[in-house]
């Protein structure tokens, strides 16, 4: 067994602090990546804090993970010591079912073995996340890194990046479209970023008006105040898609008379609460309200590959490890552009 330092929550209510894990060593078709960067994802702190229920503790959170390889197994042959590497929202999966034969082994049926929080595939060993100075992963859910953009920016993008990109490519979302993005967060500014770079009219949606300069900056053709009546009186039926970030209780109604016939509002953030919507403002318009997931691994591949080919990384602050409860704290006050990522060189020290 690997010695690992990690940093992990033991509660739902303690700090996240000092802890040290084992990683297993590396088999046959593993790799082994000496972590650099981790994202920190708004769903670190509703698992941390057991708001989605089910948290299993001592718990290592992080799912947007780069690094290099250190190590192979004897039979890897996607990679080699030194190369760039990272590791999204899950590490394993059933392989056999369905969603996994199509490449979509986020929605694997045996339910996929999440990055932390979670167990292998054996359903014994728990896994621990990036919030660690390594890891231990199968080369086939392992992805390859470019090293044309900054490592820091390239972590979310393994869970920010796929997941607002699966969805646009699902609905192939571009020239021609108009898209409104809800929420200028870690998923809306890729969002935006995304869709611009697709091709479509992007349109932001804030209830602050201080959003507007980093909104265009970011890609963004329009600005608009969802606090102004008329403003919203004067979108209706304008948009063939939302993208909806919010990750806090809201309507979804308010947002629906936005759409155009055929329009879908697609859910990405997940509300603690549900929101209501009556059937008569879906069958007015022929209107959807859909959800997306992550993506597979030949998809998240792809997501990397397109933004180093077009110079699209996250906006991010990097922090030390020793500053992640404070980062916690201001994740849940907005006070963020647009992804804290933990530099694991201050947790190796």
């Amino acid at each position: 067994m690997i010695a690992t330092k990690a940093y992990a929550a033991q509660s739902a209510t303690a700090p996240l602090g000092p802890w040290n894990i084992e990683r297993r060593e590396p088999g046959p078709h593993d790799v082994q990546i000496e972590i650099s960067y981790c994202g920190v994802c708004h769903s670190d702190i509703h698992q941390v804090r057991d708001e989605w229920g089910g948290s299993i503790y001592p718990m290592v959170p992080g799912h947007e993970i780069v690094g290099r390889i250190t190590k192979v197994g004897d039979h890897v042959t996607r990679f080699k010591v030194g190369d760039l590497a990272g590791i999204g929202c899950f590490v394993d999966s059933c392989r056999v079912c369905d969603p996994c034969k199509a490449g979509e082994e986020q929605y694997c049926a045996e339910g996929n073995a999440s990055t932390y929080n979670g167990y292998e595939m054996d359903r014994k060993t728990l896994t621990y996340g990036g919030y660690s100075t390594s890891i231990v992963v199968d080369e086939k859910y392992t992805l390859k890194v470019s090293d044309k953009l900054p490592l820091e920016g390239v972590a979310p993008l393994l869970c920010a990046g796929i997941t607002t990109y699966s969805p646009l490519r699902h609905w192939k979302v571009g020239k021609g479209h108009k898209v409104a993005v809800l929420g200028l967060g870690g998923l809306g500014h890729m969002a935006v970023k995304l869709a611009a770079s697709f091709g479509a009219e992007v349109t932001m949606l804030s209830t602050s008006p201080s959003k507007e300069a980093d909104a265009r900056k970011l890609g963004a053709h329009h600005f608009a105040l969802i606090t102004d009546k008329d403003v919203m009186k004067s979108l209706r039926s304008k948009f063939d898609f939302i993208i909806n970030t919010i990750s806090a209780p809201h309507e979804y109604n308010t947002y629906l008379k936005l759409l155009t016939i055929n329009g879908v509002m697609i859910v990405l953030g997940i509300p603690p609460e549900p929101s209501q919507v009556p059937a008569f403002n879906l069958i007015m318009g022929r209107k959807s309200v859909a959800g997306s997931m992550i993506g597979g691994i030949r998809e998240t591949q792809e997501m990397l590959d397109y933004c180093a080919e077009h110079n699209i990384a996250s906006d991010v602050e990097v922090i030390n490890i020793e500053d992640i409860n404070t980062a916690y704290e201001r994740m849940m006050k907005g006070d963020v552009k647009y992804r804290f990522v933990i530099d694991i060189a201050s947790l190796k020290k």
